[in-house]
């Protein structure tokens, strides 16, 4: 397995257990275990955002284009913000 592969891999693992934790924290209501999760998720999310970086420093992982204003605007606006 070429390490691309295995960085991609790694990051699809890291999106999934993040998605894992926002779930868990969003159904508990022992607050002690609600902290602990977050505390866990947001270790997770820097991982994440670090190896992403890494990722696309190497060429790994290319990101979708940035949005524009009128694009952002009408998303705001869908939501109600």
């Amino acid at each position: 397995m070429q390490e691309k592969d295995m960085v991609n891999d790694v990051l699809s693992m890291l999106n999934s257990s993040i998605t894992g934790y926002a779930n868990v924290i969003a159904q508990s209501s022992n607050q002690q275990f609600r902290q602990t999760i977050q505390q866990v998720r947001n270790n997770c999310e820097m991982f994440q955002y670090n190896l992403y970086q890494v990722a696309e420093q190497k060429g790994y992982y290319k990101p979708a284009a940035q949005a524009d204003q009128s694009d952002i605007q009408q998303v705001k606006t869908q939501l109600g913000g």
